[in-house]
C-alpha cells in the first residue's frame, strides 16, 4: 500500500454509522448531477467499477473497504465543483500505486487526460533509491513538472491528502507524525500557493492535532472557554457594523470568526505572546458587491472605531502572488477590546476560499489557469531552478524553503511591482528582474539611498540595480540571499567555479603521489582511468578528480587499484580539534559515514546534532567529514556542491549524552527555574550550564539559556513538553549557532 494513505492488508472491522461504498459513490453522483446536471457520467461510472473491482480485496488501517477512500477523495473534487476528468482521476488515484493495474492501461480505458493526471498523482514508490528521502524527493519534483502540465494533478493530490488527513488517526503515532508534517511542511503551502484557503486552514488543523496535542488541546479549550463570550461581543459588533452601512448605503453580509487552532499556535510560537494578546482572535468579514463599496466599507469601518497603527493592509490594489485581494484592517472595539476586519466582493471571497479551484473552464480544450496565472508561475520557475540540482534532497529542500513565503512588496524605479519573501536583498530583487541583472550584480539604492547588498527590504521600497559586467556572484551571497532562484542561480555558478578548481587540484594531487611512488599515471590508458573512476561510482574521471580535490577520497587510495602493489601508507589528515570528538581516533565515536572507512568524522559545533535526528555529512578539504543536523541554518549555505555531501549515520552501539543549548521563553515570577531544573533532574538530563537573564528581551519576556546533555531526539522531545507544561512558559526552543 501507499506509504501515505492508511490503508494496508487487514481484516475489515464493523464502522458505525458509515455509508457503504455503494452508497457514497450514490452520494457521489448526485453532488456531481446536481452542478453538472448536463453532463455525462458514464465514463465517471466506469472508473469506479474499474478501481472497486482492483481494491476489492484492500483495507484500510480503520477496517473500512480501501475502496472508500478514492470515493470520499472523488467526492472532496465534486464539492469543489470539479470537472469530470478530475473526478475520474479521484476515483483511480492508487489503482497503478496500490494494485496490478498499469498506467498504460489506465490511459487505453480512460483516455490521455485522465491517464496523464493519474500517472502525475502517483508517487514513485517502485522505483529503487538510495534513500527514502531520494525517493521522497523525487516523487515531488514528479509532481511538480505533471502540475505545471495540468494543475489538475496537484488539486487530486490535495483532496487525495486532505481525506487521508480526515482518518489519520486510526494509523500508528509515528507514521500519523511523519505525515502531519509532510502535511504542514509541503501540502498546506502549496494549497496557499495556490491560493485555496479554505483547503490549507483544514489541512493545518488536522496536522496541528497529530503534531503537538498538548498544545491543540490547550489552544481549542483556551477559544472554546471563550466561545460563547467572543460570539457575543461579535454579534454585537456585527449589527452595528451592519446598521451603519446601511446608513451608508453600502450593500454587504457580514460574518464573524474565530481565528483557527493552528494559526494562533503560529503567532504564539513566533511572536512569544500569551492567548490573550492575540490581536486578530476575533474578525469579520464583509463581503460587498464592488470595490468601489469595499473601500467605503473601510471608511465606515475607521469612522467607527480607531484603527491599529501600521494593521492595515490593501491586498486588493496589490494582491498577494496567489492572487488573493482584501482589506484587512485591526481596531481598537468596545473596552479597549482588538479584532480584524476583512473587506472583499463576492469574486475575491470566492477566489480566497477555492483559489485556482474557483477559475474552473474548460472549454476549448483548456486545462485550467492562464498560461501566466501567477498562481502556478513559482511551481513553472521552481521546474526552471530544478534542472541545476544533481542532488534530490537540495530540491526537496528548496521545495520547503521556497512554498510559505512571508511577502514583501517592492518597486522598481518605474513602478512594477516584485513581490518577494520576508527578508529578501537587493540580490533576490536583482535576480527576480532577471537572472543576468543578479549574476552581475554590483551594488544596489534603495529609495535612492546606497544599501548593502545584504539589506534587508521593507514593503513599499523602491530598489535600484547597479551592474557591472566583470561582477560574478560571491560565495557570501549564500547566507543573506531568501527566494530559491536567487539561491540556486548563485550554487550553480559557483558550484562551476569550485568543481573546476576542485578538478585542477585532484590532478595535481594524484599526479604528485604518482610521483612519489614512481608510477607512470601519464601514460596509464585512458580506459583503464575510467574504469577505476566506475570503481567510484563516478561517469568520467573528472568527476573522480574533483572528489579528489574536495578531499573526499585519498590519491594514494585510488593508486592502489590502479596498481595493487603501490605502497599504502598515506599522510594522515588530523581534524580541527573538537570537544565533540570521543575517542581521539579518526571518528567521533558516535558517527559512521556509509561505504568510506578511512574519513574523519566530527560533529559540527553550530548545531550539535543529536541521536535520532536527521543528519548530513560535509567533506571539508583537509579536516574530514563535518556532520550537521538537517534543520542546521548552515546545511543549507554548505551543500550548494553536491559532490561535497556524503551519507552519515548515527552509531547503533553508541550511547553517549550529547549537549544541546536551549532558550525558554518565560514569565518572571519565582519558584519557576526550580521546576525547570527538577524535570532535567526526573530525566537524568545533565545541566552543563545555564543561566536565567534578569534583563527582558524585545518581546517582553524573561529568558533562561541552557546546554543539557540528551542522549536522543526522543529524549529532548519529552524535556522540551515537559517544560512547556510549566505555567508561565511561553516557549522552549533550541539554539543554533
Amino acid at each position: 500500500m501507499t506509504s501515505n494513505s492508511p490503508a494496508g492488508p487487514s481484516l475489515p472491522v464493523p464502522v458505525l454509522a458509515q455509508p457503504t461504498v455503494a452508497e457514497a459513490f450514490q452520494e457521489l453522483r448526485k453532488t456531481i448531477q446536481d452542478y453538472r446536471p448536463n453532463d455525462d457520467i458514464a465514463p465517471i461510472e466506469r472508473a469506479f467499477t474499474f478501481a472497486e473491482a482492483l481494491h476489492k480485496d484492500q483495507f484500510r488501517a480503520s477496517g473500512e473497504p480501501y475502496m472508500s477512500h478514492p470515493v470520499a477523495v472523488a467526492k472532496i473534487l465534486a464539492q469543489m465543483r470539479m470537472d469530470a476528468v478530475s473526478i475520474e482521476t479521484g476515483l483511480l488515484h492508487d489503482v497503478v500505486e496500490d494494485t496490478s493495474a498499469s498506467s498504460e492501461e489506465v490511459r487505453k480505458l480512460f483516455g490521455e487526460e485522465v491517464g496523464r493526471c493519474v500517472d502525475g498523482v502517483t508517487k514513485l514508490s517502485k522505483l529503487d533509491f538510495s534513500s527514502a528521502e531520494d525517493r521522497q524527493a523525487e516523487s515531488y519534483r514528479k509532481m511538480l513538472l505533471a502540475m505545471v502540465n495540468d494543475i489538475r494533478v496537484m488539486i487530486v493530490k490535495l483532496a487525495d491528502r486532505l481525506h487521508n488527513m480526515r482518518t489519520l488517526g486510526a494509523l500508528s503515532v509515528e507514521r500519523r507524525e511523519r505525515i502531519a508534517h509532510e502535511t504542514v511542511e509541503i501540502y498546506a503551502p502549496i494549497a496557499h500557493r495556490l491560493g485555496m484557503g479554505k483547503m490549507r486552514g483544514e489541512l493545518e488543523d488536522l496536522a496541528f492535532q497529530f503534531l503537538d496535542p498538548e498544545a491543540f488541546v490547550e489552544i481549542s479549550h483556551s477559544i472554546e472557554a471563550h466561545r460563547a463570550e467572543s460570539e457575543k461581543f461579535l454579534g454585537s459588533i456585527r449589527h452595528t457594523i451592519e446598521d451603519e452601512l446601511r446608513r451608508e448605503g453600502v450593500p454587504a453580509r457580514v460574518e464573524g470568526r474565530v481565528k483557527r487552532a493552528y494559526s494562533v499556535y503560529q503567532k504564539l510560537k513566533r511572536q512569544k505572546i500569551s492567548l490573550d494578546q492575540v490581536y486578530d482572535l476575533l474578525a469579520l468579514r464583509i463581503v460587498t458587491d464592488s470595490v468601489k463599496n469595499c473601500y467605503a466599507a473601510l471608511g465606515v469601518i475607521h469612522n467607527e472605531w480607531r484603527p491599529v497603527p501600521g494593521r492595515i493592509k490593501d491586498f486588493i490594489a496589490i494582491p498577494r502572488p496567489n492572487l488573493y485581494q482584501s482589506l484587512h484592517t485591526s481596531v481598537v472595539g468596545p473596552d479597549g477590546r482588538h479584532f480584524e476586519v476583512q473587506i472583499r466582493t463576492e469574486e475575491m471571497h470566492r477566489i480566497a476560499e477555492e483559489g485556482i479551484a474557483a477559475h474552473w473552464k474548460y472549454k476549448e480544450g483548456r486545462r485550467g489557469p492562464a498560461e501566466d496565472d501567477q498562481r502556478i508561475a513559482w511551481v513553472r520557475h521552481l521546474v526552471e531552478w530544478q534542472r541545476d540540482m544533481d542532488d534530490p534532497s537540495d530540491f526537496f529542500n528548496t521545495l520547503k524553503v521556497d512554498l510559505y513565503p512571508d511577502e514583501v512588496y517592492t518597486f522598481t524605479p518605474r513602478g512594477r511591482v516584485i513581490a518577494l519573501p520576508k527578508d529578501a536583498t537587493p540580490v533576490d530583487f536583482a535576480y527576480a528582474i532577471h537572472s543576468d541583472i543578479g549574476n552581475t550584480c554590483y551594488s544596489a539604492k534603495v529609495n535612492g539611498k546606497p544599501v548593502q547588498l545584504r539589506h534587508t527590504l521593507q514593503n513599499g521600497d523602491t530598489v535600484e540595480i547597479v551592474t557591472q559586467s566583470n561582477q560574478k556572484p560571491s560565495k557570501d551571497w549564500l547566507s543573506f540571499v531568501k527566494t530559491a532562484k536567487a539561491r540556486n542561480k548563485v550554487r550553480h555558478l559557483i558550484n562551476a567555479e569550485e568543481r573546476n578548481k576542485a578538478i585542477e587540484i585532484g590532478q595535481k594531487y594524484l599526479d604528485r603521489e604518482a610521483r612519489k611512488v614512481g608510477f607512470p599515471l601519464n601514460k596509464t590508458p585512458r580506459e583503464q582511468l575510467q574504469s577505476v573512476a566506475g570503481e567510484y561510482g563516478y561517469g568520467k574521471m573528472d568527476d573522480l578528480y574533483a572528489a579528489l580535490g574536495f578531499g573526499r577520497f585519498n590519491a594514494r587510495q585510488v593508486l592502489q587499484k590502479l596498481a595493487p602493489e603501490t605502497p599504502d601508507e598515506t599522510t594522515p589528515i588530523e581534524p580541527p580539534p573538537s570537544p565533540n570528538r570521543a575517542d581521539g581516533g579518526k571518528t567521533d565515536g558516535v558517527i559512521q559515514v556509509r561505504g568510506v572507512d578511512d574519513l574523519l568524522v566530527y560533529r559540527a559545533k553550530c548545531c550539535n546534532p543529536i541521536r535520532g535526528e536527521a543528519i548530513v555529512g560535509y567533506v571539508t578539504r583537509g579536516k574530514g567529514v563535518a556532520v550537521h543536523s538537517r534543520l542546521c541554518p548552515n546545511v543549507q549555505n554548505l551543500l550548494y556542491q553536491a559532490e561535497r555531501k556524503i551519507d552519515v549515520a548515527w552509531e547503533c552501539t553508541a550511547s553517549a549524552s550529547l549537549p544541546v543549548r536551549l532558550v525558554v521563553h518565560t514569565d518572571d515570577r519565582p519558584g519557576l527555574l526550580n521546576q525547570i531544573t527538577s524535570i532535567l533532574s526526573n530525566e537524568s538530563a545533565n545541566i552543563r550550564s545555564l543561566e536565567a537573564k534578569t534583563e527582558f528581551d524585545a518581546t517582553g519576556d524573561a529568558f533562561i539559556e541552557m546546554t543539557v546533555d540528551v542522549k536522543d531526539k526522543k529524549q529532548l522531545e519529552k524535556l522540551v513538553a515537559s517544560m512547556r507544561r510549566i505555567s508561565g512558559i511561553r516557549d522552549v526552543e533550541r539554539l543554533f549557532q
